[in-house]
């Protein structure tokens, strides 16, 4: 075993020991059995699916419902503003997900896009072989009967072929990154767009990885979607704007709610950096399952992907600097998430639970405190009575008039207590009834999700009052 495993880099298995040593403390069960709710919790209420359910799942996929398409756009939408619409420098791409196969041999994934495999066997269930603690619990399950074979390297692109013959002329791959896409069109933005250096192109899209090992819910998948920046700058100037997008970057996670506590900016060491890298740094999560770990990646990564390209295609990448009549090719400053990570983060962050002895006097409760500008809904309306025509017709009025200017959910199913249930478990915000005393007062109850505080509000007032708490 231990020959076999020798053929793996030993920085690498060193560092993730030390990894599981620094984490130990925030690894616990109670945190192990938050993942089981909110896994529960995400089926229960519509937001994520297993893939392939009804046939028994596929292992590596999972299904947004429609709660969860909603929080997924909120966080794409977000991501967009922040990286591309609220900026002067940055303009968007949407690049096709097969590309052309000297692509994938240009950026280095043909020949580097692997990680080490190793298959046991007795059962034939295959590993990485880097990851020391799946092995272990394995060889505690097959006791004395141990054997394993040596360590391949597996290449995680996914191949299929282009055309209606299978063969080696027509094979290409689905993209492992949306990375290269840009990289690819990064001339033709050059030439139709008035952009000068520095300047970026984002792009948000599908990326598809045969890992040997998932797990963890949405933290690693094989089909996921990729939010990703790559920002062009002089060089010499690369180190400063790395440090930007560092800084840039974890705000946003930090003013979307993440508790600061839970999130930190981490410069990986030289030695687990890719060759070509002039710097990485990582956004770390304290996820429960591994306590600090990857949520995203902020790379500097030189001229290496535009030089690569260049000597490939056999074209000029290069840029002409017309104030310094220079040209040089752009380094790349790299900030990369995928959108099912940082969806999952949010939903680990605004997990809570009630006590029964809070102050909001529901007893326990499940709630998503989510920052109201990811929440699915802003705002769910309710008549007191499902059986009253006039609160119903009362209700669906404030329903249609806010619906024009937020995301808005109608309920009128069960008890009032069952529709708080309900909405605090999906993280909407406020909840409006409309009463007897609206009829009257023209007032509803308006009742916050996190302290289930309750006030009266004028009916004429709404769109503002949640208009000034979304802003």
């Amino acid at each position: 075993m231990w020959t076999d495993l020798s053929l793996v880099s030993l920085t690498l298995i060193c560092n993730r020991l030390l990894l599981a040593l620094n984490n130990f403390c925030y690894h616990t069960p109670m945190a192990e059995n938050i993942m089981e709710k909110l896994v529960a919790l995400c089926k229960r209420r519509g937001i994520i699916f297993p893939g392939s359910d009804l046939y028994g799942g596929l292992n590596g996929t999972w299904d947004l419902g429609p709660i969860g398409v909603m929080f997924a756009n909120n966080i794409k939408s977000l991501w967009w503003q922040n990286v591309v619409t609220s900026r002067e420098d940055v303009v968007g791409l949407d690049s096709a997900i097969l590309h052309h196969p000297r692509v994938w041999e240009a950026s280095g994934h043909v020949a580097s896009f692997t990680d080490p495999l190793i298959e046991c066997k007795v059962c034939h269930a295959r590993f990485r072989a880097d990851h020391a603690d799946d092995i272990k619990k394995h060889q505690a399950e097959h006791k004395d009967k141990e054997d394993w074979t040596e360590v391949k390297q597996f290449n995680l692109m996914f191949k299929t072929f282009v055309g209606p013959i299978d063969d080696e002329q027509n094979k290409t791959y689905l993209r492992p990154e949306t990375a290269q896409g840009i990289f690819i069109n990064y001339a033709n933005v050059l030439e139709t767009m008035r952009v000068k250096i520095p300047f970026g192109i984002a792009q948000i899209g599908k990326g598809f990885r045969n890992e040997i090992t998932t797990g963890n819910f949405l933290f690693r998948v094989r089909e996921f979607e990729m939010m990703e920046l790559e920002f062009f700058v002089k060089p010499g100037t690369d180190k400063e704007w790395h440090e930007y997008w560092k800084k840039y970057r974890y705000q946003w996670y930090v003013d979307l709610g993440i508790k600061k506590e839970n999130i930190k900016v981490v410069d990986l060491p030289k030695e687990d950096l890719a060759h070509y890298s002039k710097g990485t740094a990582e956004i770390w999560y304290n996820w429960p399952f591994m306590g600090f770990g990857e949520m995203e990646g902020v790379a500097n990564r030189g001229d290496y992907d535009l030089s690569r390209h260049a000597e490939f295609s056999k074209k000029t990448l290069d840029y002409f600097e017309q104030e310094t009549r220079e040209r040089f090719v752009p380094y790349v400053i790299e900030p990369s998430v995928g959108v099912g990570r940082a969806m999952l983060a949010f939903l680990i962050d605004a997990y809570a639970e009630d006590d029964p002895t809070s102050s909001s006097g529901q007893g326990k409760r499940v709630f998503l405190k989510l920052h109201p500008k990811l929440a699915p809904y802003k705002v769910a309306v309710f008549p007191l009575l499902a059986n009253k025509e006039q609160l119903v017709e009362k209700a669906k009025e404030i329903y249609k008039t806010l619906k024009q200017s937020t995301s808005v959910a109608f309920d009128d199913r069960g008890n009032i207590g069952k529709r708080y249930l309900y909405q605090d478990e999906i993280g909407t915000p406020w909840c409006v009834t409309v009463d007897f005393d609206s009829l009257t007062d023209k007032k509803v109850t308006v009742r916050d999700r996190d302290t289930a505080k309750q006030e009266r509000v004028a009916i004429a007032d709404l769109p503002s009052y949640f208009h000034d708490k979304l802003r």
